[in-house]
């Protein structure tokens, strides 16, 4: 399986809908803290927008949903992982994406045999607080060759400057969040992207 190199990730459908149509191939719908009736109402939005648009949706955390609604690609934090029924999953034929912090982490990942690995953050992030240090570029490096052949996403602290060095130590994919959603031109900020990936597409 390929990943898109330029991995969006956002929390309403209201950015589904402003950033996909600019050319967004690849995008995850992470909603925090949201009654369940709306959350499904934003994944089936998000699932209609991605699909006029040819982009990939990712659905995080809520697998139950994504199973219901007929997505075909859910994300799990290793506490959701642990909770969650893989088996379901797979039966449903969705894709599994995991996220990984250390080498522990990483082993419960690989033993639930997904289609993609998430290292982070690579650098410091703003985005929440974390109890892991900043990875860095070697770990990229390492994390490759344990999860190889499956895709590797690089996540935090990441924006167009940092993406060569991300892309040379071995990710396939760089996913962000502040450094567009908190730029004061979000849409200049996305297509910056795009352009700055489209090596590695």
């Amino acid at each position: 399986m390929k990943l898109d190199p330029f991995y969006l990730i956002v929390d309403s459908i209201a950015w589904i809908e402003r950033l996909v149509p600019l050319g967004v191939k690849l995008v995850q719908l992470r909603i925090k803290d949201r009654p369940g009736s709306e959350i499904r109402s934003e994944i089936r939005r998000a699932k209609a927008v991605c699909a006029f648009h040819g982009c990939q949706l990712i659905v995080n955390d809520y697998w139950q949903i994504a199973i219901e609604e007929g997505c075909d690609f859910v994300h799990l934090g290793q506490e959701d992982l642990a909770e969650a029924d893989v088996a379901a999953i797979r039966t449903a034929g969705l894709k599994l994406g995991l996220s990984t912090h250390d080498e522990a982490e990483l082993e419960t990942a690989l033993a639930a045999k997904p289609d993609y690995v998430a290292l982070g953050p690579i650098y410091p992030t703003i985005l929440k607080k974390m109890k892991w240090q900043p990875q860095g570029l070697s770990r990229i490096s390492a994390w490759r060759e344990r999860v190889r052949p499956l895709p590797l996403v690089a996540i935090g602290g990441l924006n167009t400057d940092r993406l060569e060095g991300v892309f040379a130590h071995g990710a396939d994919s760089a996913a962000v969040v502040t450094d567009i959603t908190m730029n004061a031109d979000p849409e200049g900020r996305t297509r910056e992207w795009i352009a700055e990936t489209a090596p590695w597409r």
